[in-house]
Order: structure tokens, then C-alpha cells, then sequence
């Protein structure tokens, strides 16, 4: 999937080659360490897509108040998806992020905030160079709550102008999320020198960071 191989005719393949094309590699990188249960009962759950999840992962871990951050698959009708199928396409899932979070140090609205300066929501099916409905963006409600904070915050982008382009994000009730394969979780940390981490999830968090350094936990920067 994210595996780029870049050669000297084809420079621009960070920027072009899409994940699903190295879904074949997947397997000479995989790191499945022991990792302690945590309770995680006390914290409150969002859940959202927008793009490799990967990235998404490691911009919501770096953010105050979150606890736990799980890629996984979501938005679709399929049961039990796999990395393979989604990656193909040959699902209605997207990748996607459950966060775990404290709501006494970080609140929905601030996610949704995280959520939308983190992506371009006007990007139809996909964030470069991830494209396909599998990598399209996604805000995803449990209640009717969250539902207008969401769609507020939309309406807030609009009347603003931040965006000269329609808002392609979709505002979906929240129904079921699987979690992804074990080797997909905290990838970003635990693959620092893969190519397409350097030369994309790393880019899209500086990013971030840079937008919003109050959210940021120290040590993140």
C-alpha cells in the first residue's frame, strides 16, 4: 500500500503512486510486538476517516487529551474486512481511526477541529496521493450531539470561506469499526525510515503541528 518505490525515471512517485498499489509488499514489513492491555473503559470514543491511516493515527496520537488511537476499517457494509480488500477497493469501507480520548482535557469539538485542519475535505474519495473510496473522508456521529457539532463546524468552514471548493466530507451515523490488522497499528512510529512515512505521513504531520502547536502534547513537536 504505501510502500513507494521511487527510481530515477519516476521521481515524482511520492506524489502520484497511490497505497493500494503496494498492498503486495505489505508483508516483508510487519512488526507484531506484545502490547499491555489498557483499560480504556473510562475514556470517551470518536471515530473518523480522512486518507491513509497511518497518517490520521499519528496526528490524533499527537494531540492533548487523547489516549489511544486504533486504524481500522469503517463506513461500509461488509463484515470481518481485511487490509486486502479494503485497500482494492473491493469494499464500501474506508480506513479509518478510532480515537479514545478524555473529555475533561480534550473535547469533541477540538477533534472535529483536529479532524478538519488535518485534511483536505474538498478532496472527492481520497487524500494524495491515497485515492479511491477507501481513502475518502469521513466524520462519523454517535448521537445527535455530535452530529451538530460536526455539521456546525462545516457551516463555520463555508460562511468563512476557508475553502474555495464544496466540503466532500461525509456525515455519517456511526454503525460498527473493525480494527485493522495488528502490523497496521502505530506504523508510524514503529517505521520511521518506510518512504512513504517520510515523504507523506511525516509531511501531513508537521502540518498539522504547525497549524495548531496548542494541541500538541509536549514531546510531540
Amino acid at each position: 500500500m504505501k510502500y513507494l518505490q521511487i527510481t530515477s525515471i519516476a521521481l515524482l512517485a511520492l506524489v502520484t503512486t497511490s497505497c493500494q498499489s503496494k498492498i503486495k509488499d505489505k508483508q516483508i514489513t510487519p512488526i507484531h510486538s506484545e502490547v499491555p492491555a489498557q483499560d480504556l473503559s473510562s475514556y470517551e470514543t470518536a471515530y473518523f476517516a480522512s486518507g491513509c491511516f497511518w497518517c490520521v493515527e499519528a496526528i490524533f496520537e499527537s494531540v492533548k487529551g487523547v489516549k489511544e488511537v486504533v486504524s481500522g476499517y469503517s463506513g461500509g457494509k461488509e463484515k470481518n474486512p481485511t487490509y486486502e480488500a479494503v485497500g482494492y477497493g473491493r469494499t464500501t469501507h474506508a480506513e479509518a481511526v478510532k480515537i479514545y480520548y478524555n473529555p475533561k482535557e480534550v473535547s469533541f469539538e477540538t477533534l472535529v477541529k483536529v479532524y478538519f485542519g488535518s485534511h483536505d475535505p474538498t478532496t472527492v474519495d481520497g487524500q494524495r496521493p491515497d485515492m479511491g473510496k477507501q481513502y475518502r473522508s469521513i466524520a462519523f456521529y454517535k448521537n445527535d450531539n455530535e452530529k451538530k457539532i460536526i455539521e456546525a463546524y462545516m457551516t463555520k468552514l463555508k460562511n468563512d470561506k476557508v475553502y474555495n471548493k464544496p466540503l466532500a466530507t461525509e456525515v455519517t451515523k456511526f454503525d460498527i469499526f473493525y480494527d485493522a490488522e495488528d502490523y497496521h497499528q502505530d506504523y508510524e512510529k514503529k517505521h520511521p525510515d518506510n518512504s512513504y512515512i517520510r515523504g507523506v505521513s511525516v509531511p501531513r504531520l508537521k502540518k498539522f503541528q504547525s497549524k495548531f502547536p496548542e494541541l500538541i502534547k509536549k514531546g510531540n513537536h
